[in-house]
Protein backbone atom coordinates (compact mmCIF):
# COMPACT_ATOMS: atom_id res chain seq x y z
CA UNK A 1 0.00 0.00 0.00
CA UNK A 2 1.23 3.55 -0.70
CA UNK A 3 2.57 5.64 2.16
CA UNK A 4 -0.28 7.60 3.79
CA UNK A 5 -0.03 11.38 3.48
CA UNK A 6 -1.23 12.29 6.94
CA UNK A 7 -2.42 15.38 8.76
CA UNK A 8 -3.12 15.51 12.49
CA UNK A 9 -6.50 17.04 13.38
CA UNK A 10 -6.58 18.27 16.99
CA UNK A 11 -10.25 18.65 17.83
CA UNK A 12 -11.53 21.05 20.50
CA UNK A 13 -8.99 20.57 23.26
CA UNK A 14 -10.71 23.37 25.15
CA UNK A 15 -11.19 24.16 28.81
CA UNK A 16 -14.89 23.21 28.74
CA UNK A 17 -13.68 19.60 28.67
CA UNK A 18 -11.54 20.07 31.77
CA UNK A 19 -13.31 22.65 33.96
CA UNK A 20 -16.80 22.96 32.48
CA UNK A 21 -19.97 20.85 32.31
CA UNK A 22 -18.51 18.72 29.53
CA UNK A 23 -15.62 17.29 31.57
CA UNK A 24 -14.14 14.27 29.82
CA UNK A 25 -14.63 11.14 31.92
CA UNK A 26 -13.01 8.32 29.93
CA UNK A 27 -10.20 7.82 29.27
CA UNK A 28 -9.07 10.04 32.16
CA UNK A 29 -8.72 13.51 30.67
CA UNK A 30 -5.19 14.15 31.93
CA UNK A 31 -4.08 10.89 30.30
CA UNK A 32 -5.75 11.71 27.00
CA UNK A 33 -4.29 15.24 27.12
CA UNK A 34 -0.78 13.83 27.57
CA UNK A 35 -1.28 11.64 24.51
CA UNK A 36 -2.66 14.55 22.48
CA UNK A 37 0.43 16.59 23.31
CA UNK A 38 2.61 13.61 22.41
CA UNK A 39 0.85 13.26 19.05
CA UNK A 40 1.42 16.96 18.31
CA UNK A 41 5.13 16.56 19.03
CA UNK A 42 5.35 13.42 16.89
CA UNK A 43 3.64 15.25 14.04
CA UNK A 44 6.05 18.17 14.31
CA UNK A 45 9.07 15.90 14.32
CA UNK A 46 7.85 14.08 11.19
CA UNK A 47 6.59 17.03 9.13
CA UNK A 48 2.98 15.92 9.52
CA UNK A 49 0.75 18.99 9.08
CA UNK A 50 -1.35 19.89 12.13
CA UNK A 51 -4.79 21.51 12.27
CA UNK A 52 -5.93 22.84 15.66
CA UNK A 53 -9.69 23.30 15.90
CA UNK A 54 -11.80 25.23 18.42
CA UNK A 55 -15.58 24.99 18.70
CA UNK A 56 -17.38 28.33 18.86
CA UNK A 57 -20.95 29.03 19.99
CA UNK A 58 -22.91 32.30 19.80
CA UNK A 59 -23.15 34.78 22.65
CA UNK A 60 -25.52 33.51 25.32
CA UNK A 61 -24.77 29.82 24.74
CA UNK A 62 -23.95 27.76 27.86
CA UNK A 63 -20.55 26.67 26.56
CA UNK A 64 -17.87 27.58 23.98
CA UNK A 65 -18.59 31.29 23.76
CA UNK A 66 -15.54 32.92 22.19
CA UNK A 67 -13.49 34.86 24.71
CA UNK A 68 -14.72 32.96 27.76
CA UNK A 69 -12.34 30.80 29.84
CA UNK A 70 -14.07 27.60 28.71
CA UNK A 71 -13.58 28.47 25.05
CA UNK A 72 -9.82 28.71 25.41
CA UNK A 73 -7.52 25.89 24.42
CA UNK A 74 -5.97 23.97 27.27
CA UNK A 75 -2.85 25.98 28.18
CA UNK A 76 -0.55 22.99 27.71
CA UNK A 77 -1.72 22.64 24.13
CA UNK A 78 -1.64 26.38 23.50
CA UNK A 79 1.97 26.42 24.64
CA UNK A 80 2.95 23.65 22.23
CA UNK A 81 1.42 24.99 19.01
CA UNK A 82 3.82 26.07 16.31
CA UNK A 83 2.98 29.57 15.03
CA UNK A 84 2.64 28.12 11.51
CA UNK A 85 -0.04 25.62 12.59
CA UNK A 86 -3.39 26.03 10.88
CA UNK A 87 -6.05 27.10 13.36
CA UNK A 88 -9.76 26.79 12.68
CA UNK A 89 -12.99 27.82 14.42
CA UNK A 90 -16.01 25.62 13.78
CA UNK A 91 -19.71 25.70 14.62
CA UNK A 92 -20.73 22.11 13.85
CA UNK A 93 -19.63 18.68 15.04
CA UNK A 94 -17.50 17.90 11.99
CA UNK A 95 -14.33 19.92 11.51
CA UNK A 96 -15.19 20.02 7.81
CA UNK A 97 -18.63 21.63 8.05
CA UNK A 98 -18.50 25.36 7.38
CA UNK A 99 -14.68 25.47 7.27
CA UNK A 100 -11.95 25.31 4.65
CA UNK A 101 -10.26 22.27 6.21
CA UNK A 102 -11.04 19.89 3.33
CA UNK A 103 -9.70 22.33 0.74
CA UNK A 104 -6.60 23.00 2.84
CA UNK A 105 -5.89 19.28 3.13
CA UNK A 106 -6.35 18.70 -0.59
CA UNK A 107 -4.01 21.59 -1.37
CA UNK A 108 -1.36 19.81 0.68
CA UNK A 109 -2.11 16.48 -1.05
CA UNK A 110 -3.25 14.90 2.24
CA UNK A 111 -5.20 11.66 1.95
CA UNK A 112 -5.38 10.55 5.62
CA UNK A 113 -6.48 12.44 8.71
CA UNK A 114 -5.57 11.41 12.25
CA UNK A 115 -8.15 12.52 14.81
CA UNK A 116 -7.32 13.38 18.41
CA UNK A 117 -9.22 15.52 20.91
CA UNK A 118 -12.79 15.75 22.08
CA UNK A 119 -15.38 14.37 22.19
CA UNK A 120 -15.40 10.81 20.94
CA UNK A 121 -19.20 10.86 20.98
CA UNK A 122 -19.68 14.08 19.03
CA UNK A 123 -17.03 15.97 17.09
CA UNK A 124 -14.61 13.08 16.65
CA UNK A 125 -17.40 10.85 15.39
CA UNK A 126 -18.82 13.56 13.13
CA UNK A 127 -15.41 14.27 11.64
CA UNK A 128 -14.62 10.63 10.92
CA UNK A 129 -18.00 10.07 9.28
CA UNK A 130 -17.76 13.13 7.04
CA UNK A 131 -14.19 12.30 6.07
CA UNK A 132 -15.44 9.20 4.25
CA UNK A 133 -17.76 11.21 2.01
CA UNK A 134 -14.99 13.72 1.29
CA UNK A 135 -12.59 11.01 0.20
CA UNK A 136 -10.18 11.06 3.14
CA UNK A 137 -9.10 8.01 5.06
CA UNK A 138 -9.35 8.47 8.82
CA UNK A 139 -7.46 7.29 11.86
CA UNK A 140 -8.46 7.91 15.47
CA UNK A 141 -6.27 7.54 18.54
CA UNK A 142 -8.29 5.78 21.23
CA UNK A 143 -6.09 7.02 24.07
CA UNK A 144 -5.91 10.63 22.80
CA UNK A 145 -9.68 11.13 22.64
CA UNK A 146 -12.41 10.92 25.27
CA UNK A 147 -16.11 10.68 26.06
CA UNK A 148 -18.55 11.85 28.72
CA UNK A 149 -21.35 10.15 30.65
CA UNK A 150 -24.69 10.65 28.91
CA UNK A 151 -28.29 10.39 30.12
CA UNK A 152 -31.49 11.56 28.44
CA UNK A 153 -34.97 10.40 27.45
CA UNK A 154 -33.49 7.49 25.52
CA UNK A 155 -31.52 6.08 28.45
CA UNK A 156 -28.08 6.39 29.95
CA UNK A 157 -24.56 5.22 29.21
CA UNK A 158 -21.23 5.57 30.96
CA UNK A 159 -18.35 7.35 29.31
CA UNK A 160 -16.30 4.16 29.25
CA UNK A 161 -19.04 2.13 27.57
CA UNK A 162 -19.71 4.95 25.12
CA UNK A 163 -16.05 5.43 24.22
CA UNK A 164 -15.32 1.73 23.83
CA UNK A 165 -18.48 1.10 21.80
CA UNK A 166 -17.70 3.98 19.45
CA UNK A 167 -14.16 2.72 18.93
CA UNK A 168 -15.62 -0.61 17.78
CA UNK A 169 -18.10 1.22 15.57
CA UNK A 170 -15.44 3.41 13.99
CA UNK A 171 -13.08 0.50 13.36
CA UNK A 172 -15.89 -1.36 11.61
CA UNK A 173 -16.14 1.20 8.82
CA UNK A 174 -15.10 4.80 9.34
CA UNK A 175 -11.59 4.91 10.82
CA UNK A 176 -8.55 2.88 11.76
CA UNK A 177 -8.56 2.82 15.56
CA UNK A 178 -5.14 2.76 17.20
CA UNK A 179 -3.13 4.05 20.14
CA UNK A 180 -0.70 6.93 20.20
CA UNK A 181 2.25 4.55 20.43
CA UNK A 182 1.06 2.44 17.49
CA UNK A 183 0.40 5.59 15.48
CA UNK A 184 3.90 6.89 16.22
CA UNK A 185 5.36 3.65 14.86
CA UNK A 186 3.19 3.91 11.72
CA UNK A 187 4.26 7.52 11.14
CA UNK A 188 7.91 6.59 11.61
CA UNK A 189 7.67 3.68 9.16
CA UNK A 190 5.30 5.40 6.71
CA UNK A 191 2.79 2.57 6.88
CA UNK A 192 -0.99 2.41 6.91
CA UNK A 193 -2.96 1.24 9.93
CA UNK A 194 -5.41 -1.67 9.65
CA UNK A 195 -9.15 -1.01 9.55
CA UNK A 196 -11.87 -3.64 9.49
CA UNK A 197 -15.08 -3.44 7.48
CA UNK A 198 -18.75 -3.85 8.28
CA UNK A 199 -19.11 -7.38 6.89
CA UNK A 200 -16.10 -8.81 8.72
CA UNK A 201 -17.08 -6.99 11.92
CA UNK A 202 -20.63 -8.32 11.64
CA UNK A 203 -19.46 -11.92 11.17
CA UNK A 204 -17.00 -11.66 14.05
CA UNK A 205 -19.65 -10.00 16.20
CA UNK A 206 -22.16 -12.77 15.53
CA UNK A 207 -19.56 -15.42 16.33
CA UNK A 208 -18.58 -13.70 19.57
CA UNK A 209 -22.18 -13.60 20.74
CA UNK A 210 -23.03 -17.20 19.83
CA UNK A 211 -19.76 -18.81 20.95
Amino acid sequence: MPTPRRALIVVDVQQEYFDGPLQIQYPPREESLANILRAVKIAGANDVPVVVVQHKMPEGAPVFVEGTPGWSLHPELEGNIDPATKRVHKQYASVFAGTDVAEWLRAKDIDTITIVGYMTNNCDLGTAVEAEALGFSAEILSDATGAIHLANEAGQVSAQSLHETLMVLLQSNFAAVTTTTEWADAVDSGTSLPKSNLVVSAIQGRESVTS
